[in-house]
């Protein structure tokens, strides 16, 4: 599995509408829908503010990974999304996010999870992901995701 499995270029949003965590949450999980719409958009949801519940999911400065598992999926389906407003996320150190990167996961898809994750935090890290705002298309962002080979 690779990151281009996991996203699909119609599920970057470069420029989030959403100004608070609950409304991206909506945005992000609506273009899913769009996409796969055999997968209930309430209980995609549920499953995100449950873990949500669980623990913060803001994982460096500007960045969050919300994610859940949600039964009723096969495989993981991602979202990434971008603010340059940012968004009021509750963040512990209080500033707003920009970049969103929504995961769902389906069961059984803890290890896969785990490295999907890991790949996620090396762009992070890399700084591959850190100038999303000039990039000028969800393509640009999908291939950055898609170089980052396989597991």
């Amino acid at each position: 599995m690779i990151l281009a499995d996991v996203f699909d270029k119609r599920l970057i949003k470069l420029n989030l509408e959403g100004t608070d965590k609950a409304t991206v949450f909506e945005e992000l999980v609506g273009a899913i829908s769009t996409v796969k719409p055999e997968l209930n958009s309430e209980k995609m949801l549920l499953a995100l503010h449950e873990r949500e519940a669980k623990m913060d999911t803001s994982v460096a400065p500007g960045i969050a990974i919300p994610h859940g598992y949600f039964h009723d999926l096969k495989g993981i389906i991602g979202a990434l999304g971008f603010s340059p407003n940012g968004i009021d996320y509750g963040a512990p150190d209080e500033e707003p996010v920009h970049l969103v990167v929504m995961l769902l996961l389906g069961e059984g898809e803890h290890e896969r999870h785990l490295k999907v994750l890991s790949q996620v935090l090396t762009l992070i890290q890399s700084g591959a992901l850190s100038q999303i705002r000039n990039f000028p298309s969800p393509q640009t962002v999908y291939d950055i995701l898609c170089s980052t080979g396989s597991f």
